[in-house]
């Protein structure tokens, strides 16, 4: 990611991975995390985009954890108020659980 800002980028977009933090405080412009590995439960894309957010990245750009989900609203829901509204995933998997049971009733 350091060459990249050299080459004008304004934002980066990368992978998560262990030790996070040190790809982000070695980037000289804001990163957005891409994708994410392939997880079982939604609990455990609120705990590596959680993850990635504390330790810096300014956003994430999901695909098939939202778009494969049953659920894709709740997950957008979820996933903004850990971004946006610092919630932790266990407070990010209730919304989720909230949204998915009122539309499974509506």
């Amino acid at each position: 990611p350091v060459l990249l800002p050299k080459l004008g980028a304004r934002v980066v977009k990368t992978y998560w991975c262990e030790d996070f933090e040190k790809v982000v405080r070695g980037c000289p412009v804001p990163i957005v995390m891409a994708g994410g590995p392939q997880v079982k439960t939604e609990l455990e894309v609120f705990e590596f985009v959680h993850d990635g957010i504390q330790k810096g990245a300014i956003g994430v750009n999901l695909g098939r954890n939202i778009w494969q989900n049953d659920f894709p609203v709740a997950m957008i829901r979820a996933i903004r108020a850990i971004i946006h509204e610092n919630a932790s995933p266990k407070e990010a998997q209730e919304l989720y659980d909230s949204i998915k049971n009122k539309a499974a009733v509506g």
